[in-house]
């Protein structure tokens, strides 16, 4: 029995319990993953495009679980999955999930590491929760929610730039070195400094709760990037809009988000003004 009628309950109430159970699948799933990091001696890796992409039994693991506990109320729902790719829905609501997003991290030992769930309404992300558990953090937003880390609400200061401030930097094996030493050379170039931690979404996470100013990454999947998106939106920032209808959903694109003091830098380094 599903949880809901669709036909029947307001857009709101549908949201709010997604919500709910988003928030509680990440809290299980986290605790899930964090065992496997504490054992992670035990894992065997496994590589998929290239050496650098990394999977092991804990990501297969906990993206079956989260696929569980969703289906169990909302079976109507779309999915889509790093590990087990797309399967539609009915409803209209897509969830899209990285059970460990930084699983390079997570198999070196290395706490920069998130399991990040995001829910699609319309090809909107309007729920977006990301859990963090070697740092005990859960970062949650809503569509006209806002948004919380654990239980403070965020809120970004437009002060903040990327000459005072970090920003973020992802880059992978589908975008060439030049082009990467190309755009950190323009950040510096701009006065500004930058990081890369091995997640994506939970750097995205970063960026809402106002750590980092900026995130920019030339090519990135859906499930590393729909939940840090609501995120940063109900923190009061931007991003750049990413393309989830049809098979697009499941190709990469160019990832850029920003709090509002850096917005205008952030565009014109990923060239988008």
């Amino acid at each position: 029995m599903t949880l809901e009628n669709s036909q029947t309950t307001s857009p709101e109430t549908a949201i709010d319990t997604r919500f709910a159970l988003a928030r509680a699948i990440v809290q299980e799933a986290g605790a899930m993953a964090l065992d496997y990091f504490n054992r992670r001696d035990e894992l065997i890796i496994e590589t998929k495009r290239d050496i650098q992409d990394v999977v092991s039994i804990a990501d297969r693991n906990v993206e079956k679980l989260i696929r569980e506990r969703v289906a169990a109320l909302f079976p109507e729902d779309g999915f889509l999955g790093e590990e087990f790719g797309h399967t539609a829905g009915t409803s209209g609501y897509t969830w899209v999930v990285d059970p460990i997003d930084g699983t390079a991290p997570f198999v070196n030992g290395m706490p920069n590491w998130c399991v990040s769930i995001a829910v699609l309404r319309a090809n909107d992300p309007i729920i977006g929760v990301i859990g963090a558990p070697c740092h005990n953090e859960i970062y949650a937003a809503a569509a006209g929610k806002g948004a919380k880390l654990n239980e403070k609400t965020l809120t970004l200061d437009p002060s903040r730039t990327i000459r005072n401030a970090l920003t973020g930097i992802g880059a992978n094996s589908y975008v060439t070195p030049d082009f990467v030493a190309s755009m950190i050379g323009q950040l510096l170039a701009e006065g500004g400094n930058f990081i890369r931690n091995g997640s994506g979404a939970l750097m995205l996470a970063y960026v809402a709760a106002g750590r980092l100013v900026g995130y920019y990454e030339p090519y990135m999947h859906a499930w590393d990037c729909l939940a840090g998106f609501c995120l940063v939106k109900e923190a009061g920032g931007w991003y750049h809009p990413f393309p989830t209808q049809g098979e697009s959903l499941t190709k990469g694109a160019p990832v850029v988000a920003a709090g509002p003091g850096a917005r205008r830098d952030l565009e014109k380094l990923a060239g988008l003004a």
